[in-house]
């Protein structure tokens, strides 16, 4: 850490002088504009780039399958507007997966392919992303996703199970671009302005956005379960199953309220009642227990594993309620 005293010039001008070395680093000089975003009781600067578009270069050479997949992925992730593919000769195979990869980011398209380059750009002003509408889309995807698994398997509807287990690629790709996101404001003191949201706001987004996926990973989970029953379930662990879910569903409902509440104090009643409600829940499981062992080992192990998904996706309610008391709790 280095310091500087401020000075005052011309009667009214404070002035401060920068550490040459950051300067240096960033080619810093005579004329060069620098750009200043108050963050609270703190003074970010930057130097003013031309370009808005940040671009990043990659080899694949070595890359293939589900590594370049996730290659790719990282750069969107990271913030990366152009994305460079190189190689000294890019495969038919590796331009499937490149495309695969492509269709499941939002906004990503393929601008230019030769025989050692795909070049893929974001297509979207970032200035128009809403971190806020993308956590509120995930809400109602991965809450729709839970509730229709558990109907699935209470009907045994084996084709709304494929459908919910297909719904799970559009939670994905929204986790993605909220991903993308809070990167950016990390990155940079100037996406946080663009969104309008202080940076401790968008980590809050960040993390429930993350529970979110987390819901809809379990209510894939259950669906594929649903494929394996072909039998009808006894009605008791049905109703048992379908009230438990309908309590699950209420924390995260309630806690998601709580996280968009603008009024602290009802934002606090509510995320300590999803809290509350979580507890309440790990009782009534004890009880679903107690039927399953009425049932041949097989089907009891299956149920078992829907009702601590069913559980799970409850705890992760929880988590988005201990977000929605720190968001707003007083800031020091």
């Amino acid at each position: 850490m280095e310091t500087r005293k401020v000075q005052v010039t011309g009667g009214s001008t404070y002035t401060v002088s920068i550490p040459k070395t950051w300067a240096t680093d960033n080619d810093v000089e005579a004329g060069t504009e620098i750009e200043f975003h108050p963050d609270g009781d703190s003074l970010f600067l930057t130097p003013r780039s031309d370009s808005e578009r940040t671009r990043g270069t990659l080899d694949i050479a070595d890359l293939t399958g589900q590594a370049l997949r996730r290659a790719v992925t990282t750069m969107y992730v990271s913030g990366f507007d152009v994305i460079e593919l190189e190689a000294a000769e890019i495969t038919t195979e590796q331009r499937s997966t490149i495309r695969d990869a492509v269709q499941s980011l939002v906004g990503l398209e393929v601008l230019e392919e030769t025989r050692d380059r795909v070049v893929v750009q974001d297509l979207l002003d970032s200035s128009e992303l809403s971190i806020h509408n993308a956590v509120t889309r995930m809400r109602l995807i991965s809450l729709s996703m839970l509730d229709d698994a558990i109907t699935a398997l209470a009907e045994r509807d084996h084709d709304l199970a494929r459908d919910v287990i297909g719904r799970d690629d559009d939670l994905d790709r929204l986790w993605l671009v909220v991903s993308r996101i809070f990167r950016a404001t990390l990155r940079t003191p100037k996406a946080a302005e663009e969104l309008g949201l202080p940076r401790e706001e968008c980590f809050d987004y960040h993390s429930s956005a993350r529970q979110l996926e987390r819901i809809g990973d379990h209510a894939t989970k259950i669906a594929h379960l649903t494929l394996n029953i072909d039998e009808p379930l006894p009605d008791e662990v049905v109703e048992a199953v379908s009230d438990l879910h309908g309590d699950a569903a209420d924390v995260i409902d309630t806690a998601m309220d709580a996280l968009f509440d603008d009024d602290t104090d009802a934002a606090t009643r509510r995320a300590n009642e999803a809290r509350t409600s979580v507890r309440a829940i790990d009782e009534r499981v004890r009880s679903i227990d107690e039927l399953l062992r009425d049932l041949d080992p097989t089907r009891a192990q299956l149920l078992g594993l829907v009702v601590d998904s069913v559980l799970r996706s409850a705890d992760y309610g929880g988590n988005i309620a201990e977000t929605a008391l720190q968001k707003a709790a007083p800031t020091p």
